[in-house]
């Protein structure tokens, strides 16, 4: 699997756009800078996949995901362009994930009956006295996520359902991490949306397609081969268009020349060899840090690009014939007394998943820093640890596992500490002001924990703002404003024409 293309020369000529980083940001705003017939390269480090942390993996011809990505989109244009380029491989596939704790499972989002009989009447009781204290004395102007989540359900309610989960993806207490990520992330959702919610699933008086928070919904559509086949295809599409997509090839330097407003990339190819390019406009995805020590001279926001921070990844996964009947998607680990932070059940993602068609395959996830000890261990000491931890949530019997896999992913989060505000703001400030011809998209890129659908309208807003020649659309609220980042181009149109937002050139 996987779409590939090699080049052994550097350009001779310069290109309109070359795009660092072949995942959904940087392969959108590829296809739509090519569909307008401007030339376009995208080089991607990784030897085989594009599609980023969005790729599809293949083992033994078992297809897993680095984390699970739902196709689901409140913009027009994503769901258009996923019909474009995906026209006839998508499923509709029922959402069904639950949450692990104290040894029992709730419903996720929660079921109001089902979390009553769990936590039991007195618990209950004490969650919802929560809730009401932190409603009549809210924190002023909270500052971290603890706070923020104290603020939004309780302080109780916050304990079971999110501290432990939070603080094993991100490696840091809550009260380190900014309110700006439960901000993004968990807007539109309250106590109150969930409790109604969760009687009317309860009672089974929801009405299919009733409209509600994103974090709510109960189906999505999703590649009948997971996401990977999305990218490939996305891939292909470029090349028959004149573009090229140049695997195996990892950014090492980038200098623009004033003189002739053109940029030149070294790239490292993995054959030991070296290449050249010359672009007027880069478009780069890769992760912020990265791309400003590639920089020369060095811009002054070095340090503050340096000071960004990342958390990495990795997936065990259990193949077998187990014994015992997972129906969910994933199901997210809140208890403390194991690592794994979620278990994904491929199968329940799509049949075509699993190459015999009755095998389980599983993916646990661990949350860790590159070379921390988790990272370093030996895939047959994770394998170890992973057979038991699924055994003791009753997941799948250890006694089942006939194969398993390790796949580890650099830079698969990054980190909303109390200092990346202000370091994201000094880089692209700086940017912006010394090359306005570089431009940043998607998640690492923009160092924002943006979804699929947000980082491809980061790319396809980019490219529309170097077709147009001017930056008719502030790529950086994507995501930030929610009717903005939600509706897509036209809700960007709209914002423009109501003059909420201000055009102005992005780095």
């Amino acid at each position: 699997m996987g779409f590939k293309v090699t080049s052994s020369m550097a350009e001779s000529t310069p290109v309109d756009n070359l795009i660092i980083g072949a995942g959904p940001a940087g392969l959108t705003a590829a296809y739509t800078l090519a569909k307008a017939g401007a030339a376009v390269i995208v080089l991607e480090q990784d030897p085989r996949y594009v599609g980023g942390i969005s790729r599809t993996v293949d083992y033994k011809g078992f297809l897993f995901d680095i984390g699970g990505h739902r196709f689901y989109s409140k913009s027009k244009e994503v769901v258009d362009l996923w019909d474009e380029i995906l026209p006839d491989d998508f499923i509709d596939r029922p959402r069904l994930s639950r949450m692990y704790y104290g040894d029992k499972f709730y419903a996720y989002p929660l079921r109001a009956f089902e979390a009553l009989r769990n936590l039991g009447l007195i618990e209950s009781t004490l969650c919802m006295a929560s809730f009401g204290w932190a409603t009549l004395f809210p924190i002023r102007e909270p500052k971290t996520f603890h706070h923020w989540m104290r603020n939004k359900f309780g302080e109780r309610l916050f304990g079971i359902f999110f501290k432990t989960y939070t603080e094993k993806v991100w490696g840091m207490s809550c009260d380190e991490i900014s309110a700006d990520w439960a901000a993004q992330r968990i807007k539109g959702l309250d106590l109150l949306g969930a409790v109604i919610d969760g009687l009317k699933r309860s009672l089974g008086i929801r009405r299919t397609g009733e409209a509600g928070a994103k974090t709510l919904i109960e189906s999505f559509r999703y590649p009948r081969r997971g996401p990977g086949m999305m990218w490939d295809a996305c891939a292909a599409k470029i090349a028959a268009l004149g573009g090229r997509v140049v695997m195996d090839s990892r950014v090492t330097g980038l200098d623009w020349n004033v003189a002739d407003g053109l940029w030149r990339v070294s790239v490292a190819t993995g054959d030991g060899g070296s290449l050249t390019y010359r672009a007027r406009n880069v478009i780069s995805s890769a992760p912020v840090r990265e791309l400003v020590q590639a920089i020369t001279p060095a811009p002054a926001s070095l340090p503050a690009a340096e000071d960004l921070k990342y958390r990495d990844f990795l997936t065990v996964v259990l193949i077998g014939k187990s014994r015992v009947e997972m129906p969910d998607n994933w199901v997210y680990i809140h208890d403390p007394t194991v690592t794994v932070g979620r278990v994904q059940n491929f199968r329940s993602w799509s049949p075509e998943m699993i190459p015999d068609g009755v095998s389980t395959c599983l993916g646990l996830e661990y949350f860790c820093f590159e070379g921390d000890g988790l990272w370093a261990s030996s895939d047959a000491d994770l394998i170890a640890l992973a057979s038991r931890e699924i055994g003791k949530i009753g997941l799948m019997d250890p006694a089942d596992v006939a194969d398993a896999c390790v796949v580890r992913q650099v830079k698969a989060y990054p980190v909303y500490d109390d200092t990346y505000r202000d370091n994201v703001l000094a880089v692209r400030e700086e940017l912006a002001r010394l090359y306005p011809t570089l431009h940043l998209v998607g998640r690492n890129g923009m160092h924002k924990y943006n979804n699929q659908d947000h980082a491809m309208m980061t790319g396809m807003l980019t490219a529309l703002n170097i077709l147009a020649g001017e930056p008719l659309y502030d790529v950086w609220d994507v995501n930030e404003d929610a009717e903005y980042g939600e509706a897509g181009v036209s809700g960007a149109k709209a914002a423009l024409a109501s003059e909420r937002l201000v055009p102005q050139r992005v780095g």
